[in-house]
């Protein structure tokens, strides 16, 4: 048990919860940019969020798709699918106790490339700026899942 207090109170321990953090905020704050899209384009999903709108009709309107709300919905899915894995994978990376310089490697370069993405994404920058830095923070959560095996199933 001591081993385990002992990790959590490393240096890499806190690299990752300074990381890790900065990673789920950006992607909560995705979740806001979509309500913030929505509301200003006058742009809802279900009929029920349009319930200041007086006719029915005028709110059958207003559930539509609209590129610009999508286009933000999607990089936040994509945050989803990227940040909860490297949450995962970070937390038992940085128990193997890896070297600071190399976690702090790790943790910064995928940050970095969530917020490459989004920007690619948001300001529909020519691929395949996106999808490089897709491919960086995949190749981060890879390598770090790769420490992890090894480490722990002495692969």
């Amino acid at each position: 048990m001591a081993e385990v207090v002992h990790m959590i109170d490393s240096e890499v321990f806190l690299a990752f919860s300074t990381y890790a953090t900065i990673a789920v905020l950006k992607m909560m704050l995705m979740s806001l940019m979509t309500s913030y899209f929505r509301l200003t384009k006058q742009v809802f999903s279900n009929l029920e969020d349009t319930a200041l709108v007086k006719t029915t009709e005028d709110r059958k309107k207003l559930v539509r798709v609209d590129p610009d709300v999508e286009r933000v919905r999607r990089c936040h899915l994509n945050d989803l699918e990227n940040i909860v894995p490297f949450v995962v994978i970070g937390l038992l990376y940085a128990l193997t106790g890896p070297d600071l310089s190399m976690a702090l490697l790790h943790f910064r370069v995928f940050v970095g490339s969530r917020f490459i993405h989004t920007v690619a994404y948001m300001m529909a920058l020519p691929q395949p700026t996106r999808a490089l830095a897709f491919g960086v923070g995949l190749f981060i959560t890879f390598s770090m899942a790769y420490r992890v095996l090894t480490t722990a199933l002495f692969l």
